[in-house]
């Protein structure tokens, strides 16, 4: 099957998905086409069955803002014509579903249709600006399909849209070959705990120092910060200010995170809210028990006392609790360390949740009478 696959290019969950969905479908046999304005993160262009088609958008005096949506719209409809694609899957509504129904317009010999992956805040924040608001709907309601990666946000969709398409819930993926724990990789002595995001308020990166500082009290521990944002500076200061500067390495962003992961003893997840929580995922598959906030779909993934830990939002003192159990009691951390790994094998490895979007492409086509319903056997 030929696939057009639009993300963002960048260190957020939705893209990471996007892209980690790509290589796979691409070792099943798939054609892929990546169409966005820059590489994204994890792709390796050079990956047999991967192809990637940069939009480019040109400034104009006329314009006070590039008008990107309408260059991705020609740019994916130039792609789907000359490749032949069978269906193009957008992760992230606005605005590329919307650029997916203008280059679906502009294809008038055959139907293409256009599958929507809804992956958090193009829900929680952009649909909740009234100004996007409409146009988000609609771009849901105009979806030949629609999937969305955990319960949460399929009852926040539709509760918050009134959306009476039908949505299917496909979850998070990990590849469980790579994701993989590795004890030589854990050197002895000091205890670490991992925290990775992209830094912004929603994923509280200040309660990772406060809990830090409070863990200290009783255990010698560091925290390593993996990724970048607009918080990494006040967290800096905050460091500073509680006195564990010396004891928080920040990573900035990495690209290979499997090989990280298995270094830590205990990953701190503390967000506001998580429509899945990605980076408590491919921790529990590395066999790294999670300490996050009762919040979103976290309890798609983690079953409290058994993989993980999940805390009230903004409660240092039970996750820094939490957190020392983990660091402190090597029965429990053995025991919920492979909890978390099983967790990750049986229920989000990527031989579960591929075929799932495979089949979901098959129904999709079919039902708009195309011909790729054959060619996703490949």
């Amino acid at each position: 099957m030929r696939i057009g696959i639009t993300c963002y290019p960048t260190y957020g969950g939705s893209g990471i998905v996007a892209t980690e969905l790509g290589l796979e479908l691409a070792q099943r046999g798939h054609e892929v086409h990546f169409i966005s304005y820059a590489n994204p993160i994890r792709l390796d262009p050079d990956t047999p069955g991967i192809y990637y088609h940069e939009v480019e958008v040109s400034t104009y005096p006329l314009f006070q803002y590039p008008p990107y949506s309408l260059a991705l719209a020609s740019r994916m409809a130039e792609v789907a014509e000359r490749h032949n694609l069978d269906l193009l899957h957008v992760h992230y509504a606005i605005p590329h579903s919307i650029s997916a129904l203008l280059a679906q317009q502009m294809i008038t010999e055959r139907r293409l249709p256009f599958i929507t992956t809804l992956h958090g805040t193009d829900i929680t924040l952009v649909g909740a600006d009234r100004s996007y608001f409409p146009i988000t709907k609609f771009s849901i309601e105009r979806s030949d399909g629609v999937t969305t990666i955990s319960e949460y946000m399929l009852r926040r969709t539709v509760d918050f849209f009134g959306i009476r398409k039908p949505i299917e819930v496909i979850h998070n993926f990990v590849n469980c070959d790579l994701y993989r724990p590795n004890e030589e990789a854990r050197a002895p002595g000091r205890k670490r705990i991992l925290h990775i995001s992209n830094f912004r308020p929603v994923k509280r990166v200040l309660d990772c120092v406060r809990a830090l500082a409070r863990v200290r009290r009783e255990v010698d521990a560091e925290l390593i910060m993996a990724g970048d944002g607009p918080d990494r500076g006040s967290a800096e200061r905050l460091a500073h200010e509680l006195g564990v500067e010396r004891h928080v390495t920040f990573l900035g962003k990495q690209d290979h995170m499997h090989r990280l992961i298995p270094r830590m003893h205990a990953l701190h997840l503390p967000s506001e809210t998580e429509a899945f929580g990605l980076a408590a995922l491919e921790a529990m598959a590395c066999g790294v028990p999670p300490v996050a906030t009762l919040t979103g779909g976290l309890p798609d993934l983690i079953t409290q006392g058994v993989d993980g830990f999940m805390e009230p939002v903004g409660d240092i003192e039970a996750q820094g609790s939490k957190l020392i159990k983990l660091l402190t009691d090597e029965r429990l951390q053995g025991r919920m360390a492979e909890a978390a790994r099983n967790t990750a094998k049986t229920r989000f490895c990527t031989n579960l949740i591929i075929p799932q979007y495979e089949k979901y492409y098959e129904r999709v086509c079919a039902e708009e009478g195309t011909s790729a319903s054959a060619a996703v056997s490949k």
